[in-house]
């Protein structure tokens, strides 16, 4: 995995240069407001850096999915507002449905050092996702001279704006580079999976085996201990002979988690498993309705495992607390509920309260994390749920290799 790359604060000489920046403005909106402002704050430090330097600075991103063709409730206009009043100057929205046409080109061209242009939600062009987004490469790279990868969230995609682009700069001579948010990412999972302090204990929850096949491979070839909880841990249970009553099961993956436990024996790695289960006749409806719950060693058949037990709970607390490093991604059971939250809060306790390195590899470990006050006492989260899991996985992303190398 490319780790060496060149930073923004290898570029020099920024006075009047037009940098172009990726940044994961994907933030959530509800009625035209931003929910969270996590992802434009993480940007920040990298803006600032660039405009302290007298540089033009060109910001471009995505948000949502796009399905239905460009709209205003994907319209990056509330980011730029936000991004406005956060920056203390104004910030020049190019509403622009075509991304990079006269519009953009006309705001570039009338810029002053040290003001910033937002462009329109990349996404808009339907190029931005294709394996034919050449053109939209060229138009992007047209408008600046040096380009900054800050969008971890995006990194694991080789989008036009992520990883295209970065030929065109090269091309014209100009420099490719990861920020400040992009570093970190890099840094702390890199050194997480590549070189970490042990005891390195790796705790993977959510719902489906299949998606994480090749990060549990991955890690137990890294870390000395694997914990598993989530739906996924029915599959385990069931290979392991185990009743899972109406549990969530991946039948197709049984014996995949068959030669998992078989690889951790013979690796001589511990693979925790739970020992007891939080189990309810049904799943919840809505999500965070009230619920009746008990705690069995062995799940009843006309019942549905939701959460790890209690005792479950101590065990895996107890060895994130003899961990020196741990990475977690995936909740422990529906911690959307306050009733089947207590697992999940155990780990994020077991972990608040370590002075091991803590990492979290965003998605819903990170919500969670969050929503229990304890994002602060983490060493580190991932802004990125899938560019995390890929780098867990071991696999390179194209938003990092498409960085210069020092």
């Amino acid at each position: 995995m490319g780790l060496n790359k060149k930073s923004v604060d290898d570029l020099t000489n920024l006075k009047g240069r037009r940098v172009l920046v990726r940044c994961d403005f994907n933030v959530p909106l509800k009625d035209g407001v931003i929910t969270d402002e996590t992802r434009i704050n993480a940007a920040l430090p990298t803006i600032n850096k660039l405009l302290g330097e007298g540089a033009k600075v060109i910001l471009c991103s995505h948000l949502g999915k796009v399905k239905n063709g460009p709209n205003e409730k994907e319209s990056l206009a509330p980011v730029a507002a936000r991004l406005s009043e956060k920056l203390g100057k104004e910030v020049n929205f190019v509403a622009d449905y075509n991304v990079t046409g006269e519009a953009a080109t006309a705001a570039v061209a009338a810029m002053n050092d040290g003001d910033v242009v937002l462009l329109q939600n990349t996404r808009f062009r339907g190029a931005e996702e294709t394996k034919n987004g050449e053109q939209f490469s060229q138009e992007l790279a047209d408008l600046a001279d040096d380009y900054v990868c800050d969008a971890f969230g995006s990194s694991h995609r080789a989008h036009a704006s992520v990883a295209g682009v970065t030929k065109c700069i090269t091309a014209k001579g100009g420099s490719n580079v990861v920020g400040y948010l992009m570093q970190k990412e890099i840094d702390f999972l890199g050194k997480a999976v590549e070189n970490p302090v042990r005891p390195f204990v790796a705790i993977l929850g959510g719902a489906k085996v299949a998606d994480k096949l090749n990060v549990i491979n991955n890690l137990l070839e890294k870390c000395d201990t694997l914990i598993i909880g989530g739906g996924m841990a029915y599959t385990f249970l069931k290979a392991q002979g185990k009743e899972i009553g109406n549990s969530m099961l991946d039948e197709s993956k049984i014996d995949y988690c068959k030669e998992m436990m078989e690889k951790a024996a013979a690796l001589g790695k511990t693979l925790l498993l739970p020992v007891d289960t939080t189990v309810a006749a049904g799943f919840p409806n809505p999500i965070d309705a009230e619920i009746d719950v008990e705690v069995v060693t062995e799940i009843p058949a006309d019942k549905e495992g939701l959460d790890i037990g209690t005792e479950t709970a101590k065990l895996y607390a107890e060895a994130v607390k003899s961990a020196k490093t741990v990475v977690w991604n995936g909740p422990m059971g529906v911690f959307e509920n306050p009733t089947l939250a207590a697992g999940t809060l155990a780990v994020a306790k077991a972990m608040a309260e370590t002075e091991a390195t803590t990492i979290i590899g965003g998605g819903d470990s990170a919500a969670a994390v969050n929503q229990m006050g304890m994002g602060a006492q983490m060493s580190h989260i991932s802004t990125g749920g899938g560019a995390s899991l890929e780098f867990l996985e071991g696999k390179e992303l194209p938003g990092v290799a498409a960085a210069d190398d020092k």
